[in-house]
């Protein structure tokens, strides 16, 4: 998202269309009291030829997926990787834990970076950082050592896409940068995990582990020449950091950090059972409470804390972070529900190509909608479309299977798409308009609704299957006793198949306890996941509701405030 502010701003000084009448960021980012470096000026945009702008597109697309794929094969396979690494399924929690714990609030520390240093040397560095990351992971050969090189991997990849986005708003003029632009790469973003899900079985059975990163530095290889042979548009760059930002910066990173393992790792450790757990909720709440007290005191602030507490901010966060917590669906509650059911790879591979068709056609025609004019409209069509398809989710049963699922799930990942570009194109141009010292504080936003947004998705209705296990479990325990004739029979029709090499009835017996007992089990999981899903739509329905209300009464008020037209003469 950092890569959005770098190209508008450069628009800006050539007078593009997008915004007038503000000055660079990296002017604004200097103390006042220090000397302002003259900047050298941009050069005009040069209009690209198809084929030169379908180059970066593809480009983009590759760094897109390298970073995408780094951070999901890990995340989608850790049931089969716990194995080569000798470890449970607990443990390989962490390998998650500690990618996200230094990635969610790199990209602040990567906007002043950027525009201190050039983005040439940021992109070249960044890349062969990328690459030597990568082939660290060729050598893990315990949990203890992917840990650690999951965290770098972590570091190294917050760059990737903020690449992403710079290549692929560098294809397009400076009029379509925040709509075509922005929702394709937006669109980018949204695409690894179908991609994963599709690629990894293969890796998996190849080369366990290492297969699933060999790819991941073949990539990474691949996209090393596509930094050094496309260049992209050079911005000013002056001296903006200062020794405050690097402070402020360490305890937004350790606030971040800490609430990323707190959120990752809270429901397998369970939230009350692990004393630990409170230890870094505390950590996170003292540092940010830090920061707080820190910039509310400077001249210049890294974050602009009194903007982002402002009415108009806090309610955009809130919508932001109620769009990733319905977005949730489709990546925590979906997933989980084919593995309960034990569909294996064969049997959902079709339905995840579908999410991937979806997801593209839904981002192509957010590409065509993108106008401001547009904004609440299509918001309004997000919203039905993952309303409507979490409903229908809501009606699994044991013996759903993903074709009843293709056209629910088509629609989340279409309204997953439609959603996130109009609601971030209006956030930026706020931002930019109070200034851009203030693109750095949106970026903060960005970050901790849809990073750490996630995290609480996840987390959130995670925890809600558990419970709601729990509760339909105890429902159906009381009413399976064997005095019952129909559960009697079902006991001993599960325990026939036994029959032929199990001679002591009393056994017997107990093994078809056990099987109905697991039978039992997985319907409950079933009706919890059904819970889940209805629990999305319904906040799905209450957040459309309040977009229909909002714009009725922005209709209504500008119907009172225009002046009546004048009478015919």
């Amino acid at each position: 998202m950092s890569a959005v502010a770098t190209a508008a701003a450069n628009d800006n000084r050539n007078a593009a269309p997008l915004e007038t009448g503000v000055a660079s960021y990296d002017e604004e980012a200097v103390s006042p009291a220090a000397p302002i470096p003259a900047p050298v000026p941009a050069p005009a945009p040069v209009d690209k030829s198809l084929a030169l702008s379908a180059v970066y597109v593809v480009g983009s697309v590759l760094l897109f997926l390298t970073q995408g794929l780094g951070m999901n094969l890990a995340l989608a396979n850790l049931t089969q990787i716990q194995g080569s690494l000798s470890a449970t399924s607990v443990e390989a929690g962490w390998l998650s834990a500690a990618y996200m714990a230094p990635n969610v609030s790199l990209s602040i520390a990567l906007v002043k970076i950027r525009a201190q240093y050039g983005l040439r040397r940021f992109a070249e560095i960044s890349i062969v950082g990328f690459v030597i990351v990568s082939l660290m992971n060729v050598f893990v050969s315990d949990l203890h050592s992917a840990i650690v090189v999951r965290f770098i991997s972590g570091i190294a990849a917050a760059p990737m896409s903020t690449l992403g986005f710079l290549y692929m708003l560098e294809a397009f003029p400076p009029a379509r940068k925040l709509t075509v632009g922005l929702a394709l790469a937006l669109t980018c973003t949204t695409i690894s995990a179908p991609i994963t899900r599709l690629i990894s079985p293969t890796l998996i059975e190849y080369g366990q582990w290492h297969a699933l990163y060999t790819l991941e530095m073949a990539l990474a290889l691949i996209a090393l020449p596509i930094i050094y042979l496309l260049p992209l548009t050079p911005v000013p760059h002056a001296k903006v950091i200062q020794r405050t930002d690097i402070l402020s910066y360490l305890f937004v990173a350790v606030a971040f950090g800490c609430l990323a393992i707190v959120l990752t790792m809270g429901r397998l450790y369970w939230w009350f059972e692990a004393p630990w757990l409170g230890v870094l909720l505390v950590v996170s709440i003292a540092t940010l409470t830090t920061v707080v007290l820190i910039e509310l005191h400077r001249k210049v602030p890294l974050i602009d804390i009194r903007w982002i507490a402002s009415k108009e901010i806090v309610h955009f966060a809130a919508v932001l972070l109620v769009f990733r917590l319905v977005a949730s669906e489709q990546s925590t509650i979906a997933t989980n529900l084919y593995q309960q059911l034990g569909l294996q790879f064969e049997q959902v591979a079709t339905l995840y190509w579908i999410i991937l068709a979806a997801a593209i056609a839904g981002g192509l025609l957010c590409a065509v909608l993108m106008n401001p004019q547009h904004a609440e409209r299509v918001h309004v069509l997000a919203l039905g479309l993952l309303a409507t398809g979490a409903y229908m989710d809501s009606q699994a049963t044991s013996l759903t299977r993903p074709e009843q699922m293709y056209l629910s799930q088509a629609m989340i990942a279409s309204g997953t798409a439609l959603f996130l570009p109009p609601a971030m194109a209006r956030g930026f141009k706020a931002a930019l308009a109070k200034g851009p010292s203030y693109i750095l504080s949106f970026i903060v936003i960005f970050l901790f609704t849809q990073s750490i947004g996630s995290l609480v998705g996840s987390a959130a209705f995670g925890t809600f299957v558990t419970i709601r296990e729990k509760f339909h479990s105890n429902i159906l325990s009381e009413q399976i006793v064997l005095s019952n004739p129909l559960v009697a029979q079902r006991v001993n029709q599960l325990s026939a198949a036994y029959s032929k090499v199990m001679g002591d009835k009393t056994l017997l017996g107990g093994e078809g306890t056990v099987l109905l007992s697991q039978q039992v089990t997985r319907e409950a999981y079933i009706l919890a996941y059904n819970d889940a899903f209805l629990l999305a739509a319904v906040i799905a329905l209450f957040a459309l509701a309040g977009l229909l209300l909002h714009m009725s009464y922005n209709w209504l008020t500008q119907r009172l405030t225009d002046p009546a037209p004048a009478p015919a003469a």
